[in-house]
């Protein structure tokens, strides 16, 4: 299985096809290597402050964080390059919406490069905007979202862009990631930062930067996160 070559679709095209339904197995939530930092444990949120440096408002509850719809995006205090990056998340229930409007969130890479978070069980949407697509530029291989409510999970390996000295891309971003256990996207080559109907192209910018969740209006929950930083301060 291979995916398409991202160029020769438009971006949200309804014509692209869906990838086919999996549905996965009995997938454990996995616990943080001694090595990884821990960014969310779903009892604080100290770690995280809005994207105008203010703490973050989003709902703590019982071991997991909320979505506070109208507060906006959510980001790390600390910043990172390459990674391995975990998360765990949840679709709201009851469910409401459909399409993008159905449990919508995003978990965003140096604060720009997003993995679509979306409630996408029999919940058809464009292609490059459902759960694991890499968004506006690759579906998932499958789809392997189970049913609204159940915790999720998605193990990302992250390779940044890097560029030249005149600020050209010498190296493009790359993402591998699984879904619930079920790879769905295999060293996939990153146009550029991740937008809504446009890809734009890359533009210079600073080895680390933060992680961001996203306030797309609906209480989308996130249970842990944890990430493994693969590269040193200094490396370039």
């Amino acid at each position: 299985m291979e995916h398409t070559e991202q160029k020769t679709w438009p971006v949200h095209d309804p014509e692209r096809p869906n990838p086919p339904v999996v549905h996965p197995g009995d997938a454990a939530l996995q616990a943080p290597s001694s090595d990884a930092t821990v960014l969310l444990d779903g009892t604080t949120l100290a770690g995280w402050e809005h994207l105008d440096g203010a703490p973050a408002g989003w709902t703590l509850g019982n071991g997991f964080v909320e979505v506070a719809a109208g507060t906006g995006d959510i980001r790390t205090r600390q910043s990172f390059g390459d990674c391995q990056l975990y998360v765990e998340w949840a679709a709201p229930v009851p469910v409401e919406g459909e399409g993008q409007q159905r449990g919508n969130s995003g978990v965003f890479l140096m604060a720009q490069y997003e993995i679509q978070v979306l409630d996408s069980y029999e919940n058809p949407t464009y292609a490059d905007g459902q759960a694991a697509a890499i968004y506006g530029q690759m579906p998932p291989l499958v789809n392997a979202c189970l049913p609204p409510g159940a915790w999720q999970t998605y193990q990302i390996l992250f390779r940044r862009p890097r560029f030249d000295s005149s600020g050209q891309v010498r190296r493009p971003a790359f993402m591998t990631i699984f879904h619930n256990g079920i790879l769905v996207q295999d060293h996939v080559r990153l146009t550029g930062p991740t937008a809504h109907k446009e890809r734009p192209p890359y533009t210079e910018h600073p080895p680390r930067l933060p992680l961001r969740l996203q306030d797309h209006g609906d209480p989308v929950r996130f249970k842990r996160i944890w990430i493994r930083d693969l590269e040193p301060e200094d490396s370039e």
